[in-house]
């Protein structure tokens, strides 16, 4: 292709963040793979937390992001992977998670690249679910949701059920739902608004966050 081609972003795209002053590493490679015949969601959790690692210091090494200011997002799959990149580190300081499922007991005869069932893989079901972890989300997450989601997986009560999980648990977290959308938003005032509610979380708990608080030595 060529390298003088200009990118158009539409919708409700996050490139649009490029607009109000953030840098964006657009789909950065997270291969989730399997090694010496086991299945590579048995160690979901720890690649992807090995890949966002990476991800993050490469950013920091060029110099185009403040270790201390950074956010993750995704949409459907990409919203499951950062509700897990806020349960198991502390690498981002909010999140924006829009249309995902959280639960992976409510798709339980395989979802993604998971062949396997609920029954014949529980212990891993349950280890990606970020549902499970919520009393470890203690950065901010902004959760969004078409109120008309009708996709095999994320039907809107995983958003709902995450939801309540997070209030329950103290978290600072915002859920907004989109009227008559389904997975992906359509309407002009849908994507306007899923683009206000990006840009005001980030702004609030990103670009004018105070610095992170000094974890305490160890003694």
């Amino acid at each position: 292709d060529s390298g003088n081609r200009f990118v158009r972003p539409g919708g409700a795209s996050h490139l649009f963040l490029l607009t109000q002053g953030y840098a964006v590493l657009d789909g950065p490679s997270m291969p989730i793979i399997g090694k010496d015949g086991a299945e590579p969601n048995d160690t979901y959790v720890e690649q992807l937390t090995a890949s966002a690692k990476a991800a993050v210091d490469a950013v920091v090494a060029l110099g185009v992001a403040d270790r201390n200011r950074i956010a993750v997002g995704g949409h459907s799959y990409g919203a499951f992977m950062t509700a897990n990149l806020l349960a198991h580190t502390d690498l981002f300081r909010a999140g924006i998670a829009r249309s995902g499922a959280y639960n992976r007991t409510l798709t339980p005869f395989g979802f993604q690249s998971e062949q396997r069932t609920y029954w014949e893989a529980t212990d891993t079901y349950t280890k990606m679910s970020p549902f499970t972890y919520v009393r470890n989300i203690k950065d901010p997450i902004l959760l969004i949701h078409g109120e008309a989601d009708d996709n095999s997986g994320t039907f809107p009560i995983q958003s709902e059920r995450f939801y309540a999980a997070l209030k329950g648990a103290g978290a600072n977290v915002r859920y907004v739902v989109l009227p008559n959308e389904a997975h992906g938003y359509r309407a002009r005032e849908s994507n306007l608004h899923t683009l206000w509610e990006m840009t005001r979380w980030l702004d609030t708990y990103v670009k004018n966050a105070p610095p992170r608080a000094e974890k305490p030595a160890a003694k």
